[in-house]
């Protein structure tokens, strides 16, 4: 017969047991919630890497396409572990910055950016008087010599950005134009204009303007900038950006032929869109704005995304904002961070999945600390933008360098389950760009690792003006 003693010592050792074990489960729970980081690229001074890009082709998303400022372009073939990098290239055009790529139905991917074709920088008499889209036919490995977009010397073109119809594979852009970048000028302005490429990005249509009220060049909040366009369920365009503590949004239903005759006021955005976040040189809150063409439940919703500083200058929140007919009416914001203190989200972009549409945010977080460390947050709405999860998705915050540009956007791509954002941190004057290996569990896909990593190319080094 056991002893009192003796059976109250073996029950705790089968406790303290049964304790270590769940304590070892929750931890390799835990541990296996943390994606996977990979470093894309890293530099210094004029090789600092910020504002990336990314896309995935919709035939095979284990290929994908990333880009940088100013000139850098990265290919994968295994879902983003491995990449390679080479530098854009275009003899007529130059290449000088704000990088946004694309894939289209069939798999080609197009790499939009400004130009510089005197290839002179700054110092160059036709810097920025054009934009330029270079096609890529073998998964970025090499590109064409591109074609102009919105030639209008002296005038300067800025932020673009674009979205391919899915049905026809057309591609539509929207973009800012200058009269004269950061002039104080009062008879110097800015507006948001828009144009179409029916010909895989060969030719453009003249460009239109769609921003009802023009801004200043200043380049802060009186200033038109961040449009992003989207296409609908039946080829409609839709598009919002910034403007005097505003987000105004317009719409075309023939291709981009016309567009409404008055822009419709979305909400207000407190603050603006260029706003102060301690350690950052320069941070906003530029609208992102997509549709939904998945079969889903909210099939055709519209929404925006965005950022501004309504609960205070200490206190940056991430919203979204939702419309299910056509941009009429929206609703009211709906704060996309789920935490509950009083420090900075900043900087997002949102992704649409189209085959489930779900909705992908990504952003910097400062909901851990005390002081500037940032972590990399990804929010997830399955329910129309109605309620959103959390999940931070970097393994190590990093804290900004005010001296150090981190870009003015980051990025997300999804499709069929597989996410892939994109972002910086800052490491002293270093700049790295980083994804995260994300498989929706709702989706259930998984990424095969490759067993042997991509040859890179040799890199080519740049000396910008």
């Amino acid at each position: 017969m056991i002893s009192n003693k003796l059976f109250y010592s073996l029950v705790y050792s089968v406790k303290k047991q049964i304790i270590s074990f769940l304590l070892l489960v929750c931890c390799s729970v835990f541990s296996s919630a943390q994606y996977k980081n990979v470093k894309i690229d890293e530099g210094k001074g004029f090789n600092s890497p910020e504002e990336p890009t990314i896309a995935m082709n919709p035939k095979n998303v284990l290929q994908m396409v990333a880009g940088s400022n100013v000139r850098n372009v990265y290919h994968s073939a295994d879902g983003g572990l491995t990449w390679a990098k080479d530098s854009m290239r275009s003899k007529e055009h130059g290449v000088y910055g704000d990088p946004c790529v694309v894939a289209d139905t069939n798999g080609n991917f197009y790499f939009f950016h400004l130009g510089d074709p005197d290839h002179k920088g700054w110092s160059g008499p036709n810097f920025l008087d054009r934009m330029v889209c270079q096609r890529s036919v073998n998964g970025g490995k090499t590109w064409s010599e591109g074609s102009a977009i919105g030639i209008n010397h002296p005038h300067q073109q800025d932020k673009e950005w674009v979205a391919v119809d899915g049905k026809t594979n057309a591609l539509y852009i929207t973009w800012t134009e200058f009269d004269k970048y950061e002039s104080k000028s009062p008879i110097d302005s800015s507006r948001i204009l828009f144009s179409s490429s029916l010909d895989q990005g060969q030719t453009w249509s003249a460009p239109m303007r769609l921003s009802q009220y023009a801004g200043n060049c200043a380049d802060s909040d009186s200033t038109v900038e961040g449009a992003v366009p989207a296409v609908g369920v039946n080829g409609e365009i839709y598009t919002a950006w910034a403007f005097d503590q505003k987000i105004y949004f317009d719409r075309s239903v023939d291709g981009g032929k016309t567009w409404l005759n008055k822009d419709i006021l979305v909400c207000d955005q407190p603050g603006g869109w260029d706003f102060e976040v301690s350690g950052i040189y320069r941070c906003n809150g530029m609208p992102v704005t997509v549709c939904d063409n998945s079969k889903g439940p909210n099939r055709g919703a519209v929404y925006i995304n965005f950022s501004d500083q309504r609960s205070g200058k200490n206190n940056t929140d991430i919203w979204i904002v939702k419309s299910t007919d056509g941009g009429a009416s929206w609703s009211k914001p709906t704060r996309v961070n789920t935490d509950t203190t009083n420090h900075h989200q900043f900087m997002s972009w949102m992704a649409i999945d189209q085959s489930t549409g779900y909705l992908y945010v990504v952003f910097y977080d400062r909901r851990a600390y005390k002081d500037d460390s940032t972590d990399v947050y990804l929010a997830v709405s399955r329910d129309g933008g109605i309620t959103f999860s959390n999940e931070k998705i970097n393994e190590n915050a990093f804290k900004p360098n005010k001296y150090v540009f981190l870009g003015d956007y980051i990025n997300i791509a999804a499709h069929n389950g597989v996410i892939r954002p994109v972002w910086v941190t800052i490491e002293g004057f270093n700049t790295m760009i980083w994804t995260a290996i994300i498989s929706d569990p709702a989706q259930q896909q998984e990424i095969p690792v490759r067993e042997k990593p991509i040859r890179k190319k040799r890199r080519f080094s740049f000396k910008l003006g």
